[in-house]
């Protein structure tokens, strides 16, 4: 993990490239500030119940080749996302590293397990039944979580265990998600010790 400030969880990442331009604020301790404007509206409304049942501050902005489809503006907002989870923390982060739920939402129901482990891994097990929902891809919400685990150095695991509404589905995976990183950041209760063998996580 990067080397952050003791006691802070904050970071600011900006990424820029030919394709897109992505600002992301985030406080791993904040709570109420939602600012999220990706210019794809369906992802904005998924990644505010993330940030709300994560209880984080965040606030993101893109700019993207939209015009050509949404690809490169889903991946950079998780890779941007993903920077910033890893910066708030530092190698030394006495946090409780674990995390897993069973979230439901009407018909579906999706199982959501992480590990900040500081090598970025993501298994995604599940089908959606619609090309978009909204001017999301569907195919790109796999794209998003493994931008997001691969810079956080996470492990993400996100199963399907039910569902045929494609809205649901992935509403409990991003709500999963906030909730899984809420626990899974907050301090351990043995102050001081770093929730890995090797002394650090990495």
């Amino acid at each position: 993990m990067s080397k952050g400030t003791p006691g802070v969880r904050y970071a600011e990442v900006e990424r820029e490239t030919t394709e897109t331009r992505v600002q992301v604020v985030l406080d791993l301790d904040g709570g109420s500030r939602r600012d999220i404007s990706t210019g794809i509206p369906f992802l904005d409304h998924m990644v505010q119940l993330m940030a709300f049942h994560g209880h984080i501050n965040l606030g993101i902005s893109a700019e993207g080749d939209t015009e050509v489809d949404d690809h490169h503006t889903v991946e950079d907002v998780g890779i941007s996302l993903g920077r910033a989870i890893r910066n708030a923390l530092t190698d030394s982060e006495d946090i409780v590293r674990y995390a897993s739920n069973h979230t439901p939402m009407d018909d579906a129901l999706i199982l959501v397990a992480l590990d900040i482990c500081g090598r970025g891994n993501l298994c995604f097990n599940v089908d959606f039944h619609r090309e978009k929902l909204g001017d999301l891809s569907t195919e790109n919400v796999a794209e998003f979580f493994k931008a997001v685990a691969i810079h956080a150095g996470a492990n993400i695991h996100v199963h399907k265990v039910c569902g045929s509404n494609d809205h649901h589905v992935c509403e409990a995976i991003f709500k999963g998600f906030g909730l899984a990183l809420h626990q899974a950041t907050r301090h351990n209760e043995r102050r001081g010790v770093v929730p890995s063998t090797k002394g650090k996580i990495d």
